[in-house]
């Protein structure tokens, strides 16, 4: 018998602006935080449920070089190739595979890869997720 319990989608919007690279002057994006070259701030966010389900995560991201970067939810990384490689702005959907969001504080942080040559920038991001309908 198939699982009746009504759900709802649920999101957040998650404003990281900050360049990965090597170097300040890596790129031209002065409306970013420079963070350095190893990882983004770490973002918290709230679910209010003990059941999402179907999480996914949209992320806005610009001049990205190589495939090695990866996205860490609670600190543990996605699945597969988080963030492919595209000049200029990209829009990338990505599963919450190799993850998972809790109930209650979770967090999101970009890991650049320490053997890449290239700078990018993580613009914004959005989570998504399922939740079952209050009754």
């Amino acid at each position: 018998m198939a699982d009746s319990t009504r759900t709802h989608a649920n999101y957040t919007v998650l404003n990281f602006q900050e360049h990965l690279g090597e170097s300040a002057d890596g790129l031209d994006v002065p409306w970013a935080e420079f963070v350095g070259n190893h990882r983004s701030s770490k973002l918290e966010f709230e679910v209010p449920t003990d059941g999402p389900t179907e999480p996914y995560l949209e992320c806005q991201l610009f001049e990205v070089g190589g495939y090695g970067h990866e996205i860490l939810v609670n600190d543990d990384a996605l699945s597969g190739f988080d963030v492919p490689p595209s000049p200029g702005w990209q829009y990338w959907m990505d599963t919450i595979t190799g993850a998972e969001l809790v109930e209650g504080t979770n967090t999101i942080q970009f890991v650049r890869d320490a053997e890449a040559r290239d700078d990018f920038v993580v613009g914004s991001v959005v989570v998504h997720w399922k939740e079952p309908l209050d009754r």
